[in-house]
């Protein structure tokens, strides 16, 4: 190489240094993560009655729902983060995604976080109602497999979620936090069509929390919000006409030591539309119990009692009612896999509104569908039975 070649060599890396220089210190300050997580949960499992028949078979997603997701945040200054969540739904048995059609069936959104301010994020999102009261409910604490209330009916599982929404979430203040949710209907010409709102608080005091929640969902069948809550169990499949639904819930707790017990409440209301299939509002209120003992640091076990009633509307005059004993025992063999037995039993008594095709609904006796694992495959009469052993593993 000549000293001419060398000299211009010498320039060129000597001018890139204060470039790099920078670059190098844009990077160590802004201080990314991504953390991929995830679950994996099969299981054995045995029904009594799915529709006239006992089974035995495999079931995925049961103490926890199959998924992976990645979440990202990226420190931005002066207590603010930039952050993200992208997650997905899968059937861990097939491998198959749980929604058609979804890359990140559960969870994609964007936001922003300040320590001082609190959080908002943009996109497909679960209900400040779910976030908040869910966790203190039957389904935070029992899994919604077999603990959620029949059907799921008020959604305190893991099965609404709103696409296009905006949620806020305050900081924490001396045990204090509150949320609302926005989920734009998307429908030109008008702001208000196919549009849901959600707000709750939670309150921690020593041993005590104590949550409630509030939901309103407009245009259920037709909205492009709402991106889940299908309204199919045979405990509320007569109202998936309707023109709003109304969801209200409260729970708390109290936990000494090893022992923790609770109460939850929820409220759901079907209002019909000009096009709805049934003509007076329905109503269905749920009462429950729950509790959970650590007998040693590895093993724990929970139990749950559920009554839920409908209300007489639609020509019904002997409302459904529905009894629900859940059961729980967890073996942690580490702190990401666990070993785990469900067990539960419903009883249904009464007459409900079920969906009678695509152009009517008819009367007919209430039948037993336990939980939110049941809802495709409910029991012929008024009695199921539900027995689980599975492990699940997180990462």
């Amino acid at each position: 190489m000549t000293s001419l070649k060398r000299s211009r060599t010498r320039t060129l890396v000597l001018s890139c240094l204060p470039v790099a220089g920078t670059l190098l210190s844009a990077g160590a300050s802004a201080q990314s993560s991504v953390t991929l997580y995830g679950v994996v949960d099969n299981a054995f499992a045995y029904v009594s009655n799915q529709k006239g028949h006992s089974n035995f078979y495999m079931s995925q997603g049961n103490l926890q729902a199959s998924k992976f997701g990645l979440l990202g945040a990226e420190d931005l200054g002066a207590g603010t983060k930039a952050i993200f969540r992208l997650e997905s739904g899968f059937n861990s048995l097939t491998g198959a995604q749980s929604s058609s059609g979804f890359i990140f069936n559960r969870q994609a959104y964007v936001g922003l976080s300040n320590d001082k301010y609190g959080t908002v994020t943009l996109g497909r999102q679960y209900t400040p109602y779910f976030q908040m009261v869910g966790a203190l409910g039957p389904t935070g604490v029992l899994t919604g497999a077999t603990g959620a209330h029949p059907g799921d009916l008020d959604a305190l599982d893991t099965t609404l979620r709103l696409n296009n929404s905006v949620t806020y979430l305050s900081p924490n203040i001396a045990g204090l936090q509150v949320s609302a949710q926005y989920g734009l209907g998307g429908v030109p010409g008008s702001v208000a069509n196919g549009s849901h709102f959600s707000a709750a608080f939670r309150y921690d005091y020593k041993p005590f929390s104590i949550a409630a929640g509030y939901v309103k969902l407009k245009d259920i069948a037709t909205s492009q919000a709402l991106g889940s809550y299908a309204v199919n169990s045979p405990v509320n499949s007569g109202y998936a006409t309707a023109r709003s639904a109304q969801l209200f819930a409260a729970a708390a707790r109290y936990t000494h030591e090893d022992l923790m017990v609770g109460v939850n409440y929820s409220n759901v209301q079907y209002t019909p539309g000009s096009s709805s299939l049934f003509a007076n509002e329905g109503a269905f209120n749920t009462y429950g119990v729950i509790t959970t003992y650590r007998i040693t640091p590895a093993v724990i076990v929970g139990a749950g009692y559920s009554y839920t009633q409908a209300s007489k509307a639609n020509g019904i005059s002997d409302p459904a009612r529905y009894h629900q004993i859940s059961l729980e025992q967890t073996y942690s063999l580490s702190t990401r896999t666990t070993l785990y037995a469900l067990e539960a039993y419903q009883h249904a008594r009464g007459k409900t509104l079920v969906a009678a095709g695509s152009t009517g609904t008819s009367i007919r006796d209430a039948v037993a569908v336990v939980g939110d694992s049941q809802n495709t495959t409910p029991s012929s009469g008024p009695s199921q039975f539900v027995g689980m052993v599975g492990l699940r593993h997180a990462f």
